[in-house]
C-alpha cells in the first residue's frame, strides 16, 4: 500500500552536510510504502535556533532529528522534554504533535539496543567509558538505568570526568578520571566493557585512537566504539589483533535511528533496507 500523505521530517544542526541521517530515512519511508515523506538536512547556526523550532511547529513538520551543536540548547524551545532526554541533559528528536514539540533521546536506545544484539548483558557489570561529552551522557545514562555495578569515566580533562560522574552519583556507583593516570589502569583491568565516546579515530583521522593502552583489559572484556565511519577505527582494530571481542557504532546508529522512526511513526522501519543504505554510503566513502 502507498501512501500518498505528504509528511516533512528533517535533522537540524551545524554543519549537518556529513549526516547520513537523510538517506536512512529516505530508505526506509520509502520501502514502506510513504514515497511523500520528505526528510530534508537544515544546516542551522546557533544564533538561529529559535527560528528554526518555530519553522517547525509553523510548517507543520512532523518531527526532526538534533545534532552537534544543538542537542542540549535545542531543550528550552520545546513545550515538554522525555525522561530520559531530562537526565541525559540533551535531545536528538523532537516530535510535533499539532504544534506540541516534545524532545527525546533515542541514543540511549540505541546503545542499549546494540549491547543487546551484541549479547552482552550491561547489569551488574564494570563499565569504562572514554571521554565526557555528550555522547558518554547518554551512555553512561543507560548503563545506570540496567544497573551496571560500577562505571569509570577517563578523558583527558580529570575535571570534566568528575564532573560528568557528579551528576549521574545518584543513579548509580561512578568515578571520572584522567585517563593517564595510574588510578585509571588500575581500574582498566577489571573491566567487562570499554566504550569510546570521543572522536578519536573517526574518518578523516583514521590513525588516531585514544592513548590507553588495551593490554591492560581483562580477557574478554567487550570493546566498543561508537564511531561508525570507519567500520574499524584504529582502537577496534588494536582489540581485534589482541584477541578481544569488538562492536562499532553502526548498530548504534541504526538503532536509534529505529526509535525515532517509531516516534514519528508508530511503526517499526525495515532495519535490513536502513542498514544496507548506510554500508552502501560507508563502503563508497572508503
Amino acid at each position: 500500500m502507498v501512501s500518498s500523505e505528504i509528511k516533512n521530517f528533517g535533522i537540524i544542526g551545524y554543519p549537518v552536510g556529513h549526516s547520513l541521517s537523510p538517506h536512512m530515512y529516505r530508505a526506509a519511508f520509502e520501502a514502506a510504502g510513504y514515497p511523500n515523506y520528505n526528510y530534508i538536512p537544515f544546516s542551522i547556526q546557533a544564533g538561529k535556533l529559535f527560528m528554526a523550532v518555530e519553522g517547525i511547529r509553523g510548517l507543520g513538520f512532523r518531527g526532526v532529528n538534533v545534532t552537534i551543536p544543538h542537542k542540549t540548547t535545542i531543550a528550552k524551545y520545546l513545550d515538554a522534554i522525555d525522561s530520559d532526554a531530562m537526565v541525559i541533559g540533551a535531545v536528538n528528536t523532537v516530535v510535533n504533535d499539532g504544534g506540541m514539540l516534545t524532545g527525546y533521546n533515542t541514543d540511549v536506545y540505541g546503545f542499549l539496543a546494540s549491547l543487546a544484539e551484541a549479547n552482552f548483558l550491561p547489569g551488574d557489570c564494570h563499565a569504562v567509558i572514554l571521554g565526557a561529552g555528550g555522547a558518554a551522557r547518554a551512555i553512561l545514562w543507560g548503563l545506570c538505568k540496567k544497573r551496571a555495578e560500577f562505571v569509570t569515566i577517563g578523558a583527558r580533562n580529570p575535571q570534566k570526568a568528575q564532573a560528568l560522574a557528579n551528576d549521574f552519583l545518584s543513579y548509580g556507583a561512578v568515578e571520572g578520571f584522567d585517563w593517564n593516570s595510574n588510578e585509571f589502569k588500575e581500574y582498566m583491568q577489571s573491566a567487562d566493557i570499554l566504550i569510546n565516546t570521543t572522536p578519536l579515530g573517526m574518518f578523516p583521522n583514521v590513525e588516531d585512537m585514544p592513548p590507553i593502552d588495551l593490554n591492560l583489559l581483562p580477557e574478554g572484556a567487550l570493546v566498543y566504539d561508537i564511531i561508525y565511519n570507519p567500520s574499524e577505527t584504529k582502537l577496534l582494530k588494536t582489540a581485534r589483533e589482541l584477541g578481544f571481542p569488538t562492536l562499532n557504532g553502526l548498530s548504534m546508529l541504526l538503532l536509534q535511528g529505529k526509535e525515532s522512526y517509531r516516534l514519528y511513526t508508530g511503526e517499526i522501519p525495515d532495519m535490513e533496507i536502513m542498514a544496507k543504505t548506510l554500508e552502501k554510503i560507508l563502503s563508497a566513502n572508503k
